[in-house]
């Protein structure tokens, strides 16, 4: 009898609590992406360093504390949830700001697979009766992810000759063309209809991938695929990513090498919607996508209209008037574009560099909230002047060095430059890398940033 009425009773408590949650918890599910060397990981361990910082007060996103005054709401505490018992990876934010932080300050590694952490924010009511009721708790759960497989979707409405075709096409165009030449002359000594050998298919594999790397590392190029390729993940170099563009057209011969290499196309595709696409991707609520819309403009001509491709393809997929089967049924109700780095843009420069960006990413936003910013999630520079009348620098010290030197970005429009424009005769240059600000190990209070209050306040403004 008296087991009985225990059980009742915690199953009136379970019952209880579960009401309780219904009523006063909101879950919002953000994903967080980003190209290559867009800083991904600095800005998740900025995002939660300074929502950390507002809960206890301190005033480190003033654009988001002005929004919740201006509609009678505050928040009065921000938590960082325990790893439980999650299947993910753990974001560790604690352990990227030691990084940053530590008497050897460096920047964190990439992302090389999926990794999630959650945060509780603890919001007052409003309204005549908001002081009678318990705050509102609104659960924040961040996924990261590496930005080379965001570059897969278009793949999940293509097959394998399309593919191959289009990829073709752009190896034989500058400034691919001038990495490709092993792989194409490989190709040239192929006979697609032969039949399938495994080392003929792994050779393939193994110069295509090790040219889609050559093209990031050496041309700072995005629209790299497929992404698995360059962060293969936990599954690794499995057999079904042993495949490479061929050309051909029509069905290809039974047991042929082309016949082979399209059947692992399809799987590696199928493979991407079911472990991640399908299970996680649908499950947003919000994505940023971050992109180093700078260090593009700054490495030339081909590297940025390559950016500008891979970032208005992924903006397409997100647009439900595109043919995405997938994406027409995404849960995602806003989707911020970001470009990185705005603290290396003088301030007078900043509205140019954010209208360039906006007109790289390009198309509307099919009926979904899209925004399009510029920001730095950490900032590790300091305005500088501009005497005799020279363009305005900012000052950063170089990774590596103690000394604070200029840095000038040189003009930067207000429209992305169209082919043959003068703007593309200046000389290329990549980026200096310059070391993080002195930072608090603890981050108490919060992470020096431009802009991180303004994304945050619009991607959280319906939820707060």
């Amino acid at each position: 009898m008296a087991a009985g009425m225990e059980r009742i009773g915690h199953g009136i408590a379970r019952l209880t609590s579960e009401a309780e949650r219904a009523l006063n918890e909101t879950t919002l599910r953000l994903a967080i992406t980003g190209l290559s060397r867009s800083g991904k990981t600095v800005f998740i361990t900025s995002l939660i360093a300074n929502l950390l910082a507002l809960g206890r007060g301190r005033d480190a996103l003033p654009a988001l504390r002005r929004q919740l005054a201006a509609s009678g709401t505050r928040i009065e505490a921000v938590r960082l949830e325990p790893a439980g018992t999650q299947a993910l990876d753990w974001f560790d934010a604690a352990d990227k700001l030691r990084d940053l932080a530590g008497a050897d300050p460096h920047w964190p590694p990439r992302t090389s697979d999926l990794a999630s952490v959650s945060l509780t924010l603890v919001v007052a009511r409003r309204g005549r009766f908001g002081r009678w009721l318990p705050p509102r708790r609104v659960r924040l759960e961040l996924l990261d992810y590496p930005g080379e497989w965001l570059l897969d979707l278009p793949l999940l409405d293509e097959d394998y000759a399309t593919w191959s075709a289009h990829t073709l096409s752009l190896l034989r165009q500058p400034p691919r063309t001038a990495l490709a030449g092993d792989f194409l002359a490989f190709l040239a000594s192929l006979n697609a209809a032969a039949p399938a050998e495994e080392a003929v298919a792994r050779r393939g594999f193994m110069l295509y991938r090790d040219l889609l790397a050559a093209l990031r590392e050496r041309l700072g190029l995005r629209w790299l695929q497929p992404g698995r390729f360059l962060v293969p993940g936990p599954k690794g170099e499995s057999p079904m990513m042993w495949f490479f563009p061929l050309e051909g057209s029509g069905a290809p011969a039974p047991s042929s090498l082309r016949e082979l290499l399209a059947r692992r196309f399809e799987a590696y595709r199928d493979d991407m919607r079911r472990s991640y696409f399908d299970p996680w991707f649908a499950r947003f609520d919000r994505q940023v996508v971050l992109v180093d819309a700078l260090g593009a403009l700054c490495a030339g001509e081909g590297a940025f209209e390559d950016a500008r491709q891979a970032v208005a393809q992924i903006a397409r997929a997100y647009d439900v008037r595109s043919r995405s089967r997938w994406f027409r049924f995404s849960t995602l109700k806003r989707v911020a574009f970001v470009a990185t780095k705005a603290d290396y843009v003088p301030e007078a420069q900043r509205p140019a560099f954010e209208s360039l960006f906006r007109g790289m990413v390009g198309g509307g936003d099919g009926g979904r909230a899209v925004n399009h910013l510029a920001l730095s999630a950490l900032r590790c520079t300091e305005e500088g002047g501009s005497p005799g009348g020279e363009a305005p620098v900012v000052f950063g010290v170089p990774l590596g060095e103690m000394r604070r030197r200029p840095f000038r970005p040189g003009h930067i429009p207000a429209t992305p430059p169209s082919s043959g424009d003068p703007f593309w005769q200046r000389p290329y240059f990549a980026l200096p890398v310059f070391r993080p600000p002195v930072v608090d190990p603890e981050g108490r209070e919060g992470l020096p940033n431009l802009g991180m209050d303004r994304l945050l306040a619009w991607l959280l403004e319906d939820a707060l």
